[in-house]
């Protein structure tokens, strides 16, 4: 049985592609929050890990400690928005370094033990943010395009390994996302994340010798 790890895998995207892969695949679940994690690993039946993304020797010993990885998932990430002039330069610091930092330090993490096995599969969770600029979201959009950037050199850097990475890039999903940073929007008619998840896992029963660079994922609004 495979093993997923999956960061920011206690709500939202992160939750319901657990929620869809522990089905078939031992998952675990990745997070700072361990009374969060507990509950959606009691719920859905999967194992969880506590830590923050941002902790390079954590990630290192979380991967340790699992042994085998066949698949991350990198889905950890916080949303921003406002005038650059008007943001707090702490906020924008942790925006960059879970957005963009954490991704990359869960991906060096991972790299050792997808090398010893030579084969491998990283999932960017990215968003239609990491494709396309917007006004007023700055320093959300230079995490992703940061991270469309990083997936397209990964790629490059670890297919001679047999390790495949994709950019998995949804737009606008029903999620609290928006609420928890405190810029509530009406999502209701967004992308359910259930659906995001079925392509997720879709990817994970491709053969592997099957390439997918990068996924887009749209709804059509009526």
């Amino acid at each position: 049985m495979k093993t997923i790890l999956i960061s920011g895998g206690s709500d939202g995207l992160g939750k319901a592609i657990a929620t869809r892969l522990s089905k078939s695949y031992k998952v675990i679940i990745l997070s700072p929050n361990e009374d969060k994690l507990r509950e959606v690993s009691e719920e859905i039946g999967c194992e969880y890990k506590v830590g923050d993304v941002r902790d390079y020797a954590r990630m290192a010993q979380i991967v340790q400690e699992i042994g085998v990885v066949d698949c991350v998932i990198n889905n950890a990430g916080l949303w921003l928005q406002g005038a650059l002039d008007e943001t707090d330069p702490d906020r924008i610091r942790e925006v960059i370094e879970v957005n963009t930092i954490g991704t990359i330090n869960l991906t060096k993490a991972v790299m050792p033990a997808m090398k010893r096995q030579g084969s491998g599969l990283i999932i960017n969770v990215i968003s239609q943010a990491g494709l396309n600029a917007r006004a007023g979201w700055p320093v959300y959009i230079a995490s992703k395009w940061a991270i469309t950037g990083f997936t397209k050199s990964m790629q490059q850097e670890l297919e001679p390994f047999g390790i495949r990475v994709t950019g998995l890039h949804p737009s606008t999903m029903n999620t609290e996302m928006f609420a928890k940073s405190g810029a509530p929007k009406d999502v209701s008619k967004d992308l359910d994340t259930d659906d995001v998840a079925k392509t997720v896992e879709f990817m994970l029963n491709l053969d592997e010798s099957i390439e997918f660079p990068e996924i887009g994922i749209k709804r059509l609004k009526s």
